[in-house]
């Protein structure tokens, strides 16, 4: 398969006219062939009425179609091969072994949202039959279930080419429910969009779905982007990426006639709290655990340490002396691009200038272009409560340490930061009654809380929770990965009355699609 620079809308390969985009190797600060021509106004037109006429379509195809329609998707990324992996290995400066995890990834996801639909728990349907007799008044038949909200415009990330991309998690579970996707590719990957776009392309093709079932785009500056969201055929955003570029979207959104949810994973900083029991007993291998997890992936990762809190004292100075130990025997890693890097850069340099901030270890230089240096400070939690310039998330491999005097102090702090994704919690049992007071704390800030881990690395499976309060993501009821993530792009309807011949099989009495129902609040199995 070849790259050719072109977008995809419907069945097409449309070449486009604005701005180019060029894609860099950040490990070498090459460019890349070939050049890709953004779109337009029309463009974006053209893609959202092919979506909008496929809408009412693709929505009712059959659960087992649409299961089938997702597993050949991940199966044409996999047919892409070696192809896929080198281009993305080129864009993105990321490990070999890296691109392949996260392939598999991407294809898991897929195949998850498939065995979701086949489920059809998703629908939740709920049938509350006629009481004619009841006084003293009857009860009309009541039949509830969801359905898709209509065409989806997706995002890709930066720091996920693939599994938050074309074909990641918004797109996967936006497709499982039944919506058809217009992607915007990121501009720092385009030539990995298109392979996954045509791989997408291609399982449409074979799978007899509609046409505009799935469009991709791509454009310089936030015009497309904007476009597409402002269109009032799009019903609902998934977006990943910075809380600059999420709120714009979030404004866009809420501004039209008809306002339409933005799904937004945005900011955080995720906070570990180091319990004083435990810190006392394990102090080096909680650090050298911590700094493992800070150096992942350079950093790039949205549930990135990038705050521990700890009790002063000599547990204390045994953690630091081993975090620094190990931060110093770091290597450098590529960044994700020159953009990314340069606003690193200024995130460091802003912790460096700190008056009440002090540097208490750094990774080795290197010359070669775009290398994530990691870096951990410490600041007493005094100072950061009293300077908010000290909670801005450093995007890559540096993290600040924060002393405190008393438990009060964890509370403060504890009460005092944004939403999270993520809360960690080193403790022992010694630990229990300080944890269990915090507690209610981290769970109105986060959406995933951990104990003894650490929070990079988020599992693709039915309980998992990637989101959380603002700024964290747009909307706390919502999570981006896991099955969960089908929700967002569903709303309820009831069906009062109806004929049999008129309701949907998903609430008739016989069950004919064989799913959970809620039966006269009754749960009946199939």
């Amino acid at each position: 398969m070849q790259i050719t620079g072109h977008m995809l809308i419907g069945q097409s390969s449309v070449q486009g006219h604005k701005k180019a985009i060029r894609a860099l190797n950040p490990a070498t600060n090459e460019y890349l062939q070939p050049e890709f021509l953004g779109g337009d106004q029309q463009h974006v037109d053209r893609a959202v009425t092919l979506a909008w006429q496929a809408f009412d379509d693709y929505r009712v195809i059959d659960h087992e179609r649409r299961a089938a329609f997702l597993e050949t998707i991940a199966d044409e990324i996999l047919v892409l091969g070696d192809l896929l992996v080198e281009r993305a290995m080129a864009e993105t400066g990321l490990p070999k072994a890296r691109i392949e995890g996260e392939r598999g990834r991407t294809m898991g996801q897929l195949r998850m949202f498939a065995s979701v639909v086949r489920m059809g728990k998703f629908l939740d349907a709920r049938i509350d039959p006629v009481l004619p007799d009841r006084a003293p008044l009857p009860r009309a038949d009541l039949r509830f279930q969801k359905i898709p909200l209509g065409p989806v415009a997706v995002f890709g990330a930066s720091n996920f080419p693939l599994a938050f991309s074309v074909a990641g998690g918004d797109t996967a579970s936006a497709l499982a429910a039944g919506c058809p996707v217009v992607v915007k590719a990121h501009s720092a990957h385009p030539g990995t969009s298109e392979l996954v776009g045509r791989a997408i392309q291609q399982a449409v093709k074979k799978c007899q779905m509609p046409e505009g079932v799935f469009s991709l785009l791509f454009g310089a500056g936030a015009d497309v982007g904007g476009a597409l969201v402002a269109h009032p055929h799009i019903k609902a955003v998934g977006f990943t990426g910075s809380r600059s570029g999420g709120v714009a979207l979030m404004n866009i959104a809420a501004n039209r006639p008809e306002p339409i949810p933005v799904y937004a994973e945005m900011s955080s900083i995720n906070p570990v709290f180091m319990m004083p029991s435990k810190l006392a007993q394990d102090a080096k291998t909680m650090a050298s655990g911590f700094v493992a997890s800070l150096a992942m992936g350079a950093g790039q990762f949205c549930t990135n340490p990038g705050l521990v809190v700890v009790m002063d004292g000599p547990a204390c100075e045994d953690f630091l002396q081993q975090v620094a130990e190990d931060t110093q025997a770091l290597g450098t890693q590529t960044m994700l691009s020159p953009g990314i890097y340069q606003a690193y850069c200024e995130g460091v340099n802003g912790l460096v200038e700190h008056e009440g901030v002090t540097l208490l270890a750094q990774s080795a230089a290197s010359e070669q272009p775009n290398q994530c240096q990691a870096h951990v400070f410490v600041t007493q939690a005094k100072t950061f409560l009293a300077d908010k310039r000290l909670e801005g998330e450093v995007f890559g491999s540096t993290s600040l340490v924060i002393k405190c005097q008393s438990l009060d102090e964890y509370r403060q702090l504890a009460e005092h930061f944004e939403g999270q994704l993520t809360i960690t919690i080193q403790m022992d049992n010694a630990d229990s009654d300080a944890v269990r007071a915090l507690l209610p704390v981290f769970e109105r800030k986060a959406g995933r809380l951990l104990c003894n881990g650490y929070p990079t690395g988020v599992e693709v499976c039915q309980a998992m929770v990637h989101g959380g309060p603002f700024p964290a993501t747009s909307d706390s009821r919502s999570t981006s990965v896991g099955s969960a993530a089908i929700e967002r792009f569903l709303r309820p309807v009831c069906y009062q009355d109806f004929p049999v011949s008129l309701l949907p099989n998903s609430v008739q009495d016989d069950n004919p699609l064989m799913i959970p129902q809620l039966f006269d609040n009754k749960l009946k199995l199939v």
